[in-house]
């Protein structure tokens, strides 16, 4: 489950950021999360509730933008969505990064992002 160490990472950034500017209160976190992360958004909610419990964020709450991914086959110079593979058991799509086009072997050009948007707070 890396969305514990992913809400780990955002909480001391987050609490970095409230010492820093001298924050009274912390509202809203915003992320980006690409696609091609794998992150299942309801856990890393409950993973940032649980460690902000009794510091300066607690009663702040996580967001999300998504960003879908892209990719760039080398072989075929195919640029577009990625292929899904329909068969997996699981509860979201799953992305190969295999070429739709080819066949072949791609490179993902969007969809690798985890970062911190913004953050809304009262001064």
């Amino acid at each position: 489950m890396h969305e514990l160490s992913i809400a780990t990472s955002i909480v001391e950034s987050v609490l970095e950021f409230v010492e820093k500017h001298d924050i009274k209160e912390v509202v809203e976190v915003r992320l980006l999360i690409g696609e091609l992360m794998g992150v299942e958004q309801e856990q890393l909610r409950f993973c940032y509730s649980a460690i902000t419990k009794e510091t300066a964020i607690e009663n702040s709450t996580l967001e999300f933008d998504r960003i879908g991914a892209s990719v760039y086959c080398p072989h075929c110079n195919y640029r577009g969505g990625p292929k899904y593979w329909d068969d997996a058991l699981s509860f979201m799509p799953v992305i190969t990064l295999q070429c739709p086009e080819c066949g072949r072997a791609v490179e993902a050009t969007q969809g690798t992002e985890c970062a911190i948007k913004a953050i809304r707070y009262v001064a």
